[in-house]
């Protein structure tokens, strides 16, 4: 089943508002891919909007921010930022870089899963690699952090917070810039999977995102009530 259209609100022409000047000076290459990034199909539990992006990390910037929502619940969030810099990175390997953080709240019998950080570091890398994306750079951290009530709190159950940042250099396609609606959707495809929604189509059967050896979460309705 084709992925339906996410929901952006963004309402700006595209070049973050600046004016005619300034918009004329951005590359033709960013404008592409941000262009790309605007038009991209996505699933319809994906709560998307333009958000503002760094300003000294790279000439050229463009951030969206994301949740899943399941009727009031958000089950996942996270925030994906496209770079660029016309004249190349030595550590990127490239003239575009893109940055994400993902975060989710996981049951507790995941959070005690030892090979839970390299599962979902995994997630990520699957994700690319389904959707036939080349890469290269990969970089990042996944962070487990727990929280434990105590006193007026007391009632509520032990919480464990899942977090992914990570970097990659997108394969620059035809024209001098990367696919970069391929990596949004891949990117969403590792959102909804930590969030713990099923996949969006039925495996093809060579080869599922979380690959071999790996585990999904399961299927989340929401926060646990206290």
């Amino acid at each position: 089943m084709a992925a339906a259209q996410g929901h952006f609100s963004d309402h700006s022409d595209g070049d973050g508002g600046t004016d005619d000047t300034e918009a004329n000076a951005v590359p033709p290459a960013f404008r592409r891919a941000v262009d790309a990034l605007r038009a991209a199909r996505l699933r319809p539990e994906l709560e998307i909007d333009p958000t503002r992006p760094p300003q000294r990390l790279a000439p050229y910037a463009y951030a969206l921010e994301a949740a899943v929502v399941e009727g009031e619940d958000d089950l996942a969030d996270g925030r994906l930022v496209l770079l660029h810099d016309p004249a190349g990175h030595d550590a990127w390997k490239g003239t575009f870089r893109l940055v994400t953080l993902v975060r989710a709240e996981l049951e507790p019998e995941m959070a005690a899963d030892p090979l839970l950080p390299e599962v979902c570091w995994s997630w990520l890398t699957g994700a690319l690699e389904a959707r036939g994306l080349a890469y290269g750079e990969a970089s990042g951290t996944v962070t487990q952090a727990g929280s434990h009530y105590f006193g007026g709190l007391a009632e509520r159950r032990p919480a464990t917070q899942i977090e992914i940042r990570a970097s990659w250099t997108p394969q620059d396609a035809l024209g001098g810039a990367p696919d970069t609606a391929a990596h949004l959707t891949a990117w969403s495809d590792l959102l909804c999977q930590i969030a713990g929604l099923p996949p969006s189509t039925p495996d093809p059967g060579a080869g599922t995102i979380s690959g071999a050896g790996v585990v999904s979460l399961p299927q989340r309705r929401g926060p646990q009530q206290p």
